[in-house]
């Protein structure tokens, strides 16, 4: 069993070693570089996630959220509307290349079942789309304190999963080891935390998973404040749970601020959401190249 998964993971990191050059942000420190193999592996799959939907009048349980929204729109809505284009987009002009969706209707899918959708469809990548808002905020209104709608947020944001959600992060690439004839639901997917074997295996898996996804981030990011001119807060990590589950590199990119009205305005606009597209399969495609050592 230990030299079968030991043979996947072999093949698995001589075929999709990046080289990074990684952009400043805050929150996480600068990721060492790694070395180009240009040995034949082929991004084939990217899972593309429309965040929120409306809730499903039946559910067999699971976390459900309804989103953000602003003066006339909701997040669940803008989502799918850029995921659609951005399926389209990448399936034209990357060849090869898949596009899998997490919901492609406007009912929600639950978080559990969305890294089901990506693990199950064997992605390389995982793509989630949001939009950010900002909490109300108090002032002091004639000796007052009262809550008010804060517009002030604006332009993007693209999130990596947080470190310190090791253990999930571990089941969920512990099961994708392991085929179907050979997983045991009891065996938290096959990883043995007292295990060397194991514990080296699961150490390189996370570290590349890890930079890939904060390499993705960066070029998204680059792409936006760069040729989109758009203001970014930067790449972060965050607890997000479809991030950690999802057993392969993973960026939740928040669009915009649906709450700020010239956010909304761009995010509902048929040319703001051809451009948040056109840079995310500019960064997808520049990825793609570095990841499969081809020169463009």
């Amino acid at each position: 069993m230990k030299n079968k998964i030991l043979k996947r993971l072999i093949c698995s990191l001589s075929l999709s070693l990046i080289s990074f050059s990684l952009f400043s942000f805050p929150s996480i420190s600068l990721v060492k570089k790694d070395t180009v193999a240009g040995n034949g592996y082929k991004i084939k799959t990217i899972i593309v996630d429309p965040g929120h939907g409306e809730r499903p009048e039946v559910t067999s349980g699971g976390h459900f959220s309804p989103g953000a929204s602003g003066s006339y729109s909701n997040e669940r809505d803008v989502t799918l509307a850029i995921a659609l284009k951005l399926q389209t987009a990448v399936e034209k002009n990357m060849p090869g290349v898949n596009v899998v969706l997490t919901r492609s209707t406007p009912t929600d899918v639950a978080w559990e079942k969305r890294a089901q959708i990506a693990n199950e469809n064997k992605g390389d990548l995982f793509i989630s789309l949001h939009c950010n808002a900002l909490p109300d905020k108090v002032v002091r209104e004639h000796g007052r304190k009262v809550r008010v709608q804060d517009h002030s947020g604006r332009g993007v944001l693209l999130l990596v999963y947080g470190s310190w959600r090791t253990k999930e992060e571990e089941s969920a690439i512990g099961r994708k080891l392991y085929t179907d004839e050979d997983f045991d639901e009891n065996d938290n997917g096959g990883f043995d935390p007292n295990d060397p074997t194991d514990v080296i295996i699961m150490n390189t898996i996370k570290t590349k998973y890890r930079k890939q996804s904060i390499h993705l981030a960066n070029l998204i990011n680059s792409e936006f404040v760069d040729h989109d001119g758009r203001h970014s807060d930067g790449v972060i990590e965050q607890g997000i749970y479809v991030l950690c589950h999802s057993a392969m590199p993973a960026v939740l990119v928040e669009t915009g601020f649906i709450d700020n009205p010239d956010d909304e305005a761009y995010l509902n606009s048929e040319s703001g959401q051809d451009e948040i597209v056109a840079s995310i399969v500019t960064a997808l495609t520049n990825y793609k190249s570095e990841v499969e050592g081809i020169s463009q």
